[in-house]
């Protein structure tokens, strides 16, 4: 699948793919189906100990709902992302990558046995680069709906994107990024989608 410019890629349902993203570089995430969440993760090229951290993005930008025009930072407090477009204005930055613990420990006994998880497509899509999965952190959920109580209880919603709608990411810096289609059902309200991603060249 192709546009006028770059090619579209297509991240199966329940899986991951990693690469590298130039500085100037625009990273767009598409919810091909709709209600389909997307993790990722993102580390410095040149320093895999510098990665996308939540806490300092949250401090910069005192919300923890990221929008058009919030900048994402790195542990080092050094922009990663800019965020260009955001059609949907729903995504999580609280919650970390869902894992085979996530299944043992929060849904029905026997679901975790060979079910895939945003973790373990994460760690897969990393490996090649060298960053190990003790390196992961919590992951900026693009399209999850996470709602927040006055008691401050966290609640998984069904996400509000369509076929169609998008985030657009400019880095910051030279990157290697991670990125998946979901395992969660309690996150993608019940069913697997996939996702797809185009990388937009720098501008002149």
């Amino acid at each position: 699948m192709t546009t006028d410019t770059e090619t579209v890629h297509r991240i199966p349902p329940q899986s991951g793919t990693g690469f590298r993203l130039r500085r100037g570089e625009v990273l767009v995430v598409i919810d091909a189906l709709g209600e389909q969440v997307s993790d990722l993760m993102a580390f410095a090229e040149d320093n895999h100990a510098e990665w996308l951290s939540s806490g300092r993005t949250f401090d910069y930008n005192e919300t923890i709902y990221l929008t058009t025009g919030h900048v994402l930072y790195s542990n080092r407090s050094r922009p990663m992302f800019t965020l260009l477009r955001d059609d949907v204005g729903r995504h999580d930055f609280l919650l970390t990558p869902c894992s085979t613990e996530t299944f043992e420990l929060l849904y029905p006994p026997g679901t975790a046995e060979g079910h895939p998880s945003c973790f373990g497509n994460l760690v897969q899509a990393f490996a090649p680069f060298g960053i190990q999965p003790d390196q992961i952190p919590t992951t900026l959920n693009i399209f999850m709906n996470v709602l927040v109580g006055q008691d401050g209880r966290v609640n998984i919603a069904p996400p509000v994107s369509t076929a169609g709608q998008r985030l657009e990411l400019r880095a910051e810096m030279d990157l290697i990024v991670g990125l998946t289609a979901c395992s969660a059902e309690g996150s993608n309200n019940g069913t697997f989608k996939p996702i797809d991603y185009q990388i937009r060249r720098a501008q002149e």
